[in-house]
């Protein structure tokens, strides 16, 4: 089965690897949020594209969930002895993606190709393809002023309160060819566990996007959306937060409004089972599983119960 799968952040690296797992090689492809990239010394740095990519080459530090196993910090050291801003956590081998990337880049080639170029260099046998070649970029106003996403998330520790985000260039940005082919080509949609209004939002705002999903329920394509809510809480960074502070409900119900209309079938986790009556006064199916991915195994359980439902 073609499996499209929209993602950004660990929870979605996650759930790309469990369908990896389960799925022949070249069957997944991964629309990947790069609002959130920067520069940085020079380079271009693309955290969700990164953290995809390390996890499907089974690279990932396993204790963060991004990064990469074994790193070292030499070069980063240097850096700060020069004076340079260390805030951001670059490891020595996370510094050479960032060269190559942006050697390429340099060169003429898309990021698109740039990401395949060195998905197939360290074996990944699923396709990585970032949602836009554009630049599009980030940015929160918050109760200590306008941020750029990663002084917010990673230099501020998502400490500050997120009153409203925008996505500078998301107007004149446009999906790449690739990312419209994988859309129409899935025998199934599925939105990952991921923030909807940092991860998700900038790769559904692109022009076409949204109404290639309208295009895959005319056809019959189902579209599934996994909650990164569970119990009210998210498993990582900072989306029920963010969530509440922008008037949403922190649940997986508030994030099942997000999506309505958008998806066909909506999937809770095994603690949030009492709220599946509600999600399906939304008009989608609400489905419960075991959402909470603490293993490999995990992962592929519910990717497999994902290609069923």
């Amino acid at each position: 089965m073609r499996v499209t799968l929209l993602a950004g952040g660990t929870g979605g690296a996650k759930l790309a690897h469990g369908f990896q797992q389960v799925l022949a090689p070249g069957e997944l492809t991964v629309v990947v949020n790069v609002a959130d990239d920067t520069e940085l010394y020079g380079l271009r740095v693309s955290p969700d594209v990164d953290t995809v990519l390390y996890t499907l080459a089974g690279l990932v530090n396993p204790e963060t969930g991004w990064g990469l196993r074994g790193d070292s910090w030499t070069a980063l050291e240097m850096l700060g002895r020069y004076g340079e801003p260390t805030w951001f956590r670059v490891g020595d081998a996370d510094l050479a993606t960032h060269v190559r990337r942006t050697q390429l880049l340099g060169a003429g080639v898309s990021l698109t190709d740039a990401t395949q170029s060195m998905a197939d260099a360290l074996g990944v046998r699923s396709h990585i393809l970032p949602a836009t070649d554009d630049r599009v970029r980030t940015i929160l106003q918050t109760d200590a002023g306008e941020l750029e996403f990663q002084d917010y998330f990673v230099r501020l520790r998502q400490e500050p309160e997120v009153q409203a985000a925008r996505f500078d260039g998301i107007v004149a940005a446009r999906p790449t060819q690739q990312v419209l082919a994988a859309l129409e080509s899935a025998e199934l949609l599925v939105i990952a566990p991921s923030n909807p209004v940092v991860s998700v939002e900038p790769i559904l705002g692109l022009r076409g996007v949204r109404e290639a999903f309208q295009s895959a329920a005319d056809r019959g394509i189902p579209r599934v959306a996994v909650s990164p809510i569970v119990a009210g809480a998210a498993l990582k960074g900072p989306a029920d937060r963010m969530l509440a502070s922008l008037a949403h409900e922190a649940t997986a119900l508030g994030v099942a409004r997000m999506y309505a209309g958008l998806i066909d079938t909506f999937v809770l986790d095994e603690a949030d089972a009492t709220l599946a009556s509600q999600v399906e006064e939304l008009r989608m199916r609400a489905v419960v599983l075991p959402t909470v991915m603490r293993s490999d195994a995990d992962r592929a359980t519910l990717a497999r119960a994902l290609l069923s439902t």
